[in-house]
């Protein structure tokens, strides 16, 4: 299989901090990597909780991040004032599908039920053959556990094709992720 070239990755997190001080550093992490590695983060646009640790992170390290961000968010999840690009759009809808255009892969850090949504749809929509963008969760702390479960208990159940469960990949640290999204 060839290597697929990464040049923007889509990150969706939470707009929390989380409980555990941990994944914020992994989120961080995860925005230093990626602007190391000369790849521009796509993200929800805002500056708290998990998506400002990646955006700031990448920063940090003279990366590009460019966010997406409803304009009913803005107060909410307070727009990040520092970005190379921010989007303002207007619905949910206009984002995913903004973010969708602008990434190469899509990866999810820890978050709530819009982390779920916005990678899950990502992962139906290259089954169902609208792209062949890689999908995969990072599993920090083992955040993500339950889901590998709950795609094996699909696969089980016959509600998804092994094929499907093969287009998202699940790995505890970043660099064998963007390793598996790269081979995808």
């Amino acid at each position: 299989m060839t290597e697929r070239a990464i040049r923007a990755v889509a990150v969706f997190c939470g707009a929390r901090d989380g409980v555990d001080p941990r994944h914020l550093e992994a989120a961080s992490e995860v925005g230093r990597t990626l602007a190391e590695r000369g790849i521009t983060v796509v993200y929800g646009g805002g500056g708290t909780g998990l998506m400002g640790a990646v955006a700031n992170g990448a920063l940090g390290a003279g990366g590009t991040v460019v966010g997406v961000i409803p304009e009913a968010l803005i107060g909410p999840e307070l727009a990040h004032p520092d970005l190379a690009e921010l989007h303002v759009v207007q619905t949910m809808a206009e984002r995913k599908a903004m973010m969708a255009e602008l990434a190469d892969v899509f990866v999810a850090l820890p978050g709530g039920a819009g982390t779920l949504e916005e990678i899950v749809e990502q992962w139906s929509w290259a089954m169902l053959g609208y792209h062949s963008k890689p999908c995969g969760f990072l599993d920090v702390l083992g955040y993500w556990s339950p889901m590998r479960e709950l795609v094996a208990h699909m696969v089980g159940e016959g509600f998804l094709s092994d094929r499907g469960a093969a287009m998202i990949r699940f790995e505890s640290s970043l660099e064998p992720l963007l390793a598996a999204l790269e081979d995808a």
